[in-house]
């Protein structure tokens, strides 16, 4: 709708710098009441020094992009199983979501934490290197988790262990979702994610240099500075809730580009 086009919705001009947290500080106090700030005032914030090699997530974005390039058929190999209920698997642009609105965007979704709970159906065979640099990201991505959870416990006034429990401990599940947004013929008048919170705890995002992620402050949206290297880190709305809305989950949506 008119009220939400980009176009016209932006404000044009002015990059919004989310907090940038440094998580090499010595400090560790530091690093705490930095994220614990971000996550009241803020919803979102960019981690640098997090201690996930930047190889290890070249490779991510690179088996991932090659997965989208590969002809419809060899995607549909591990599409959602629409009888199954299940929300793992290859799903194609355009579908709707709950207002009838459809978002610019094909995605694959597929657990990669706990061993226990993954489906390696919904993994792509294709690129053959696709398991090993998705099984790689997941192992440091648990120490990254791990220290969000710490810190975001400690800022609440817990216990370092106590968040983490309570949104499920070492039966979380970590779910990978991949975004690929095709090029747009109408990109202002086009969104490749409607706007929304995320509906699980944290969401560790890893952007590439395409301006694409908007999130709405003070009343507007603002694009979102890219930082290379870092990972951007959204409050979700179980953190939200689980910490009685001390911690707030970002409103945020992505935006489509013509090339």
């Amino acid at each position: 709708s008119e009220k939400e086009q980009p176009a016209a919705t932006t404000l044009h001009g002015v990059v919004l710098e989310v907090p940038v947290i440094d998580m090499s500080d010595p400090e560790e106090e530091k690093v705490v009441e930095r994220i614990a700030e971000a996550s009241r005032g803020w919803g979102i914030f960019q981690v640098v020094n997090h201690g996930i090699p930047d190889e290890v997530i070249r490779e991510l974005q690179r088996v991932g992009k090659e997965f989208f390039e590969l002809p419809q058929a060899e995607k549909e190999a591990v599409a959602k199983d629409p009888a199954g209920g299940s929300i793992e698997g290859y799903g194609t642009s355009l579908q709707k979501d709950v207002d009838g609105k459809r978002g610019w965007v094909d995605h694959l979704f597929h657990r990669i934490w706990p061993p226990s709970a993954v489906n390696y159906k919904f993994w792509p065979k294709n690129p053959s290197s696709y398991r090993d640099a998705n099984e790689e990201y997941a192992k440091k991505l648990l120490e990254v988790g791990d220290r969000l959870f710490r810190s975001l416990s400690i800022g609440l006034g817990l216990e370092a262990h106590e968040l983490k429990e309570g949104a499920g401990g070492e039966d979380i599940i970590h779910l990978l979702k991949i975004n690929y947004y095709p090029p747009c013929p109408r990109p202002d008048l086009a969104l490749g994610v409607v706007a929304h919170t995320d509906m699980s705890a944290i969401t560790i995002l890893v952007p590439n240099e395409v301006q694409g992620l908007q999130v709405f402050k003070d009343e507007h949206w603002y694009d979102v500075k890219y930082i290379p290297n870092a990972l951007i880190i959204h409050i979700g709305d179980q953190i939200e809730i689980l910490s009685n809305g001390k911690y707030k989950s970002v409103y945020h949506r992505t935006t489509v580009d013509k090339e």
